[in-house]
């Protein structure tokens, strides 16, 4: 069991939520470039020497906003999963459940898949927060290979010299073969990348329906991956 929390064990975590909302909130006015630590005092009231005790530098509060947001859009995904259901409607289900979040989050979701910040290297410790999402994917197709429910796949091949080892090490561990962990990897990549179009307009006077469309992606990738849609 956790011991209780001190009052002022408690007073920290609760300053530190609100200096990452107000950081949040300045995402959406003047981006991640423009974030700074003065800023986020000056709208709370305090005092910049205040602030810098719970982050060190601009770096450091980025890397918390993105492990939060990571975090949230892996629990988008996992609480969209329903894993008693058919894969098909888990797949489609996890898609609308990270399109969801990144419409309700919209400068969250820029910052995480949008254009990097200018000096700023995220850590390598969020590399497995960032797993959440594409490995709750990965799971379905899983359990729909497990249960001989995957289509034979005849298109165009991978190089598996063109994955990170890292990533066959993860996806392959024998529950897949470098080409489905290829394709699952292009699955994810292809979600994130329609989110992030809709997100800046770019199917504007391209798709009459976002929604509609973005059901068929899901669909058409859920196909591509092996799942059963017609």
């Amino acid at each position: 069991m956790n011991a209780p929390r001190t009052a002022r064990e408690r007073a920290r975590a609760e300053l530190t939520r609100e200096i990452l909302a107000t950081a949040r909130r300045q995402l959406g006015e003047v981006g991640a470039p423009g974030l700074s630590l003065r800023s986020v005092a000056r709208d709370l009231g305090m005092a910049s020497s205040a602030v810098y005790r719970y982050f060190a530098s601009r770096d450091e509060l980025l890397t918390a906003l993105l492990i939060e947001s990571y975090n949230e859009v892996g629990e988008a995904a996992e609480s969209a999963d329903r894993p008693k259901a058919v894969p098909e409607n888990r797949w489609i289900g996890v898609w609308n459940g990270v399109r969801n979040w990144a419409l309700a989050n919209r400068h969250e979701y820029a910052l995480l898949f949008g254009t990097p910040v200018p000096g700023y290297a995220a850590p390598h410790l969020t590399t497995e927060i960032a797993a959440r999402m594409p490995l709750t994917l990965a799971r379905i197709v899983a359990d729909a290979k497990r249960g001989n429910g995957l289509r034979p796949y005849t298109g165009p091949e991978c190089d598996p010299a063109a994955i990170e080892p890292a990533m066959l090490a993860l996806l392959e561990d024998g529950a897949f073969t470098v080409e489905e962990t290829a394709r699952l990897i292009l699955a994810w990549n292809r979600l994130v990348g329609i989110i992030g179009y809709e997100l800046h307009g770019h199917l504007n006077n391209v798709t009459a329906d976002d929604a509609g469309f973005f059901d068929y992606a899901a669909r058409a990738e859920g196909a591509n991956v092996g799942l059963a849609f017609d």
